[in-house]
């Protein structure tokens, strides 16, 4: 499963694990993803996402009906 999240976009990021010697090596820091299931009125069903805890928090301040119609407008297949 890739990690992005279907509301934000938010993808993974690199950078570098430092050591205590100041050695540098490559890694990558992933979101915090999650599969949540939301049951959507306008579509009369429950719809899965997987959404990052920031993705979560946009659902909850916006509301599932307007986020869900936003991903529908962008083509994004529920």
């Amino acid at each position: 499963m890739a990690a992005h999240c279907q509301v934000t976009g938010a993808g993974p990021g690199t950078g570098y694990r430092v050591s205590h010697s100041n050695r540098r090596t490559k890694r990558r820091f992933n979101p915090n993803i999650q599969k949540k299931s939301y049951f959507v009125p306008s579509l009369g069903r429950k719809v899965t996402l997987n959404v990052s805890a920031r993705g979560i928090k946009v659902i909850d301040a916006r509301g599932i009906d307007s986020v869900i119609s936003e991903l529908i407008a962008k083509g994004v297949k529920l």
